[in-house]
């Protein structure tokens, strides 16, 4: 692909992330009704699922990925999981930091040791470990290697955090109309939400990948001098 042509595409994807959020917020702000009992602290609800359902999709990309490049040991698919985990690992501070405002309010406390927000954080520590794995180890294709397996190792957890409400379940549930389930103006306030952190985490991500391509141009270069001076 030109180069030219693919920074527009992420030129035309960041504005449309953009577009998207801002129909986000009036969705969730102008558009989705008042939560009978939460009121208005319910309208972070939104926010608080798009980030997370993005963040397992970030955590399952890195687990495919990571399978990827242990079986063919090409790079380019370690570049794809370190960026991804980057991005989940940001949306999962954001699950973090959202989460204790609703349950604030559920269980009038900022934080309770409670299954799903237990699992979740726990999978916050895995993929930092992911990091300081990435950052710890010189030689590109044993980090690569390294982090692969705790990538995939990482993402068995992201099942346990949705089924925990299942087995285990405490977890504030937002209902709407009648109690069944979201009003259907909700949903759509829902949907909208989560399609436009979708299109943040691939532009966030294609971000990232640049960075990661620079450091990976950066190791070719040292190894390459490295074997230079050896010769």
């Amino acid at each position: 692909m030109d180069p030219k042509d693919h920074g527009r595409g992420h030129f035309a994807l960041g504005w449309l992330a953009l577009a998207l959020l801002l129909v986000s917020a009036f969705a969730i702000f102008r558009y989705a009704p008042l939560e009978k009992v939460m009121l208005e602290v319910q309208k972070i609800f939104y926010v608080h699922v798009g980030v997370a359902w993005n963040a397992f999709l970030a955590f399952a990309v890195v687990c495919v990925a990571s399978i990827a490049y242990l079986k063919t040991k090409n790079r380019r698919w370690d570049v794809l999981a370190a960026a991804s985990a980057e991005v989940g690992l940001l949306f999962t501070t954001l699950v973090l930091l959202t989460g204790p405002v609703w349950g604030r309010f559920a269980w009038n406390t900022w934080w309770t040791w409670e299954p799903r927000l237990t699992t979740t954080l726990i999978l916050w520590f895995i993929y930092v470990a992911y990091f300081l794995i990435r950052s710890g180890v010189a030689e590109p294709h044993r980090r690569a290697s390294l982090s692969a397996v705790f990538g995939i190792i990482g993402f068995l957890d992201v099942p346990i955090i949705y089924f925990s409400v299942r087995l285990w379940g405490s977890h504030p549930i937002v209902l709407g109309k009648g109690g069944g389930g979201l009003h259907p103006m909700m949903l759509q306030a829902l949907i909208i939400t989560v399609f436009a952190y979708t299109a943040l985490y691939v532009y966030l991500t294609q971000k990232a990948m640049a960075v990661e391509r620079a450091k990976m141009e950066l190791d070719e270069i040292k190894e390459g001098l490295r074997e230079g001076a050896q010769a």
